[in-house]
């Protein structure tokens, strides 16, 4: 069941972000992120599979308080309730309260004291058990609504021991839906790009992980540079460059099977894939014409169509969802700043203005919304402008910023950032709020991506 009006009310002020959203290592560059690679051709190297780690950090007093009481589950699998609170925080939307402070450890809604919670610092409760049957685990859980005592979710999930984690991104989605009206992205997965080791004894693996970090797996090692992956948009495949041959080219990588074929081979830049929304299409930066400039490439005939004829570089394409119009980042007025076209003949729009630095765009899945880098002060940050009336805020505060990427239903942004000499993964929520850090201790993380929905 959906919250009733007067329950949209109450929490109403936190979770009215679709309707009134007012928002915007030291990054490598629109055109450092193309090029830099090239002073890297030779470098050699050995594998990092170490997986990313969750620092939770930051306030998340502003959101929804609720509490995620620990399940009644065997040993020997994760603890669910801890990665169902740290989704719903990383969200921004949702404060979980400490387990010291909850008033009972209910497993259903029979056993809570509705009074004793009401009491209390939450306003919604999630609980539930976990029964094995050998490598099957049946989970069963509830959400409550403490001012009433109403059973808003009760349901069973069931799946492998091995599985577990995703048990709970599955509990977090439908809870997140349950009270937002928006489809939850913990499901989903992140690809990004590690980098260990140093001079000539260096690594590039192409990962892939679930949304918190976990789970990583290679899909590609190579002693090359590797950059910029991009999603299909039905999360089979991974677009992404690849300097390996001394040159860079752009690859295709099917992740169920781990073949791939090349794309793009052309003399020059071949860079920034962006795959179009319907997956018929994959827009690239090519200098084949002497200059950077805008393609796209049909992925049934292999043509490429010239987008963009300018002096300037113009390159890191992304698609609005309408799969016909796209946005990037030009320097044809003398300072990077971010544009759009709408087909191969239409004249540039510019859509960046009042700052100085505009980079590395991304718009939003509901196409309200445009993510970019931007420099304030001595800093580089993520920020995110309103399309209708170009209002923007900061996302991020660190100051070394690099490459956002929206969650399929818009709520987050991951991004790079420098962290001593290293890098990690940030993800901030865009209605506001601290970012979770998820942290890489074994080298450079970088180019994250957030993969689609998986239905």
């Amino acid at each position: 069941m959906k919250i009733l009006a007067d329950k949209q009310l109450r929490i109403g002020a936190h979770l009215s972000w679709r309707r009134n959203r007012r928002v915007p290592a030291v990054p490598r560059g629109w055109l450092a992120s193309l090029l830099a690679a090239t002073a890297m051709l030779a470098l050699l190297s050995t594998p990092a599979r170490a997986a990313l780690e969750i620092d939770i950090s930051g306030g998340t007093e502003s959101g929804v308080p609720i509490a995620v009481v620990p399940f009644d589950q065997p040993g020997g699998i994760d603890d669910l309730a801890r990665i169902i609170g740290d989704d719903l925080a990383r969200s921004g939307l949702f404060a979980p309260i400490s387990r010291d402070v909850m008033p009972g450890r209910p497993t259903g809604p029979e056993q809570i004291r509705i009074d004793d919670w009401r009491a209390g610092k939450a306003s919604y409760v999630v609980m539930g058990s976990v029964e094995s049957d050998g490598d099957r685990l049946r989970t069963s859980f509830y959400l409550v609504d403490v001012s009433d005592g109403s059973r808003l979710i009760g349901s069973r999930i069931t799946g492998s021991a091995s599985n577990d984690r995703s048990i709970a991104h599955r509990i977090s989605d439908l809870v997140y839906e349950e009270l937002t009206g928006d489809r939850g992205a913990f499901s989903t997965r992140l690809a990004y790009v590690t980098e260990r080791g140093r001079g000539d004894d260096k690594t590039y693996t192409l990962q892939i992980a679930d949304s918190d970090g976990a789970n990583p797996r290679t899909v590609l090692e190579s002693p090359y540079p590797i950059m910029s992956p991009s999603w299909s948009p039905d999360g089979g495949q991974l677009a992404y460059v690849s300097f390996e041959g001394n040159r860079s080219a752009i690859w295709v990588q099917d992740l169920g099977t781990g073949e791939r074929y090349q794309l793009t081979d052309f003399p020059g830049i071949n860079g920034a894939p962006a795959w179009s929304p319907r997956g018929d299409k994959i827009a690239v930066t090519l200098s084949k014409g002497g200059n950077p400039d805008i393609y796209v490439i049909d992925l049934g005939s292999r043509r490429s169509t010239q987008w963009t004829r300018n002096g300037a570089i113009d390159t890191e394409p992304t698609w609005y969802p309408d799969n016909r119009s796209i946005a990037f980042t030009s320097d044809r007025f003398g300072q990077p700043q971010v544009f759009r076209k709408s087909s191969p003949d239409d004249r540039a729009r510019r859509l960046t203005f009042d700052t100085p630095y505009a980079a590395g765009p991304r718009i939003s899945p509901d196409g309200e919304s445009l993510a970019f880098v931007t420099r304030e002060g001595s800093g580089f940050h993520v920020a995110q402008q309103e399309l209708a009336d170009g209002e923007r805020r900061l996302l991020s505060r660190g100051g070394s910023e690099e490459r956002p990427s929206y969650a399929p239903n818009g709520a987050m942004v991951v991004y790079a950032a420098q962290s001593g000499s290293g890098s990690v993964l940030k993800i901030s929520p865009v209605i506001g709020g601290e970012p979770q850090t998820l942290s890489y201790d074994r080298g450079k993380v970088r180019d994250p991506v957030w993969g689609p929905f998986i239905d």
